[in-house]
């Protein structure tokens, strides 16, 4: 089961989201808080595997609550879901340490598909999203001549892109799982990275793939 918080300050958005995922048969609610400051207090007593973290909550803010839960307990993901979608609120979300960031009219399939990929570790953006975070990123070393991506990474990559889990990039790619992973830890290395988000960021950064649509 995956063990979920919500964390918003308004307490019909938590029982929308709860009753949400609550349906779903591999997902629980554990708890919910109504602001930061009680978002980390119950991530560090519940050790959910996902927190779903509004931005704007009074005391402690969903960024301030993200970056001490992920540096208090790294096995909880964090996931943004917010009405908030400016250059700053993204960028400072990232940096905390958000493992995605959707905003609050993402489709119920959608939600429920990237609280999975969160619990995973994989990186859900949504693609306003990753457009204004692309353009904010500064720009970061390209892989150097001597040690370009191979043609097989910048497949695996650009599918890391389409938010694809590892699972389903080696079913399209006729892969195995432990060979999907094996390419990203190689990009990651050729990257100077240690996330897919910012494997992609950089990616496109340096022009080995297209910047989002």
């Amino acid at each position: 089961m995956i063990r979920i918080l919500v964390a918003d300050d308004h307490p019909i958005v938590r029982s929308g989201l709860a009753g949400l995922l609550e349906v779903e048969p591999d997902m629980t609610i554990v708890g919910e808080a109504g602001d930061g400051v009680e978002a980390v207090s119950r991530a560090t007593a519940l050790r959910p595997d996902v927190v779903l973290m509004d931005l704007r909550m009074p005391g402690l803010d969903g960024v301030g609550a993200t970056r001490t839960i992920t540096s208090t307990l790294p096995q909880t993901r964090v996931l943004v879901l917010t009405t908030y979608d400016t250059d700053d609120d993204i960028v400072h979300a990232v940096e905390a340490g958000a493992t995605g960031y959707l905003l609050k009219d993402t489709p119920r399939p959608v939600l429920v598909d990237a609280v999975r990929a969160a619990a995973r570790g994989e990186t859900v953006l949504a693609p306003p999203v990753a457009a204004r975070l692309v353009s904010r990123l500064r720009t970061p070393p390209a892989p150097t001549p001597a040690n370009p991506l191979t043609p097989r990474e910048v497949e695996v990559l650009r599918a890391v892109a389409r938010g694809l889990s590892n699972v389903q990039i080696a079913r399209e790619l006729f892969i195995g799982e432990a060979t999907v992973k094996t390419h990203l830890l190689r990009v990651f290395a050729k990257l100077g990275v240690d996330d897919r988000t910012r494997a992609v960021m950089v990616a496109i950064q340096a022009g080995a793939l297209p910047p989002p649509s």
